[in-house]
């Protein structure tokens, strides 16, 4: 089910019962109930808000790049591969935790230096407002 443009200005909340609405089969809504469960959501226990939990900045052939949206600071993404697990500063790509290679490491370096913008984006686009890490100023 692609997004629409008239859709994307909708709260994640609005879009959903939006999806569920126009569903005619228990199948349809059986698939929105497998892409929440499956898609890096939860439900804010204080209002009963649905949020995203990650947002998939990219995956290719094993390669994934999250920025989960309820996160300590410093705002930070993720990298995994089959042999790297590890987290980066979004501001200036400073290795912050996990297991990377020194060549690895180099190779994110370089490509987070034209990646940023879109990491800052990515980052200050998914903050809740109540999240305890605010977005990046640039």
């Amino acid at each position: 089910m692609p997004i629409g443009e008239d859709e994307r200005r909708l709260s994640l909340d609005e879009r959903i019962r939006l999806r569920l609405g126009q569903c005619e089969t228990l199948d349809q809504i059986a698939l929105v109930l497998y892409r929440l469960l499956g898609g890096g959501f939860t439900v804010w226990e204080e209002d009963g808000r649905l949020l995203e939990t990650r947002v998939q900045g990219a995956m290719l052939n094993g390669l994934r790049i999250q920025i989960h949206t309820r996160e300590h600071g410093p705002p930070h993404f993720h990298v995994t591969t089959h042999d790297i697990d590890a987290s980066f500063a979004i501001r200036d790509c400073s290795h912050l935790t996990g297991a990377i290679s020194r060549r690895d490491q180099r190779l994110v370096e370089y490509w987070h230096r034209n990646a940023r913008p879109t990491l800052i984006r990515v980052w200050n686009a998914t903050r809740p407002s109540d999240c305890p890490v605010g977005v990046i100023d640039v």
